[in-house]
């Protein structure tokens, strides 16, 4: 394993990359929905793009927010995990039907849509829907540039 990222910093290259970053966390960190939900849902999106870098970063995040070592380690699994309530369960529902393609038809349905409306209000909706797209902002970086997991983002880049 290399000991750097495979790319410099963007932050060098595109200065307004820190102001868009900040901006995108206090929109998802509103208070709308909980710290731990909106970790929980991005955590399963590092799951599901293969991300280490993410997996890592997101499961930190998740003890931080207060998540049991149990909860993180069931997230890959959580349809059949006793760790959730009914508002995380369909918050994890919509994070993988964004990410997860639907033969049948449209990835979020009406009928998982009013499931979610059900548990969150316009705002809460939105700000799930802000991190899920935080997320999907920053998982083609990982990916592409592939930060060190667990590395801190100042001290992991090539120069």
């Amino acid at each position: 394993m290399t000991d750097k990222s495979r790319l410099p910093d963007a932050a060098e290259l595109f200065p307004e990359m820190g102001e868009l970053a900040g901006a995108m966390t206090r929109v998802t960190m509103n208070g709308a929905i909980p710290r731990k939900t909106v970790h929980l849902v991005q955590l399963r999106l590092g799951q599901l793009a293969g991300s280490t870098y993410h997996t890592v970063r997101q499961a930190g995040l998740l003890r931080k927010a207060g998540a049991t070592q149990e909860e993180v380690d069931s997230v890959a699994s959580w349809p059949t995990s006793p760790y959730f309530d009914d508002a995380e369960r369909v918050a994890l529902e919509l994070a993988e039907a964004v990410l997860t393609a639907n033969p049948l038809g449209e990835r979020v349905s009406d009928e998982l849509f009013t499931r979610a409306s059900a548990h969150y209000d316009e705002k809460a909706l939105w700000t799930l829907a802000l991190a899920l797209s935080q997320m999907c902002y920053f998982l083609p970086v990982a990916l592409i540039a592939k930060p060190v997991p667990g590395k801190p983002l100042g001290q992991n880049y090539t120069k």
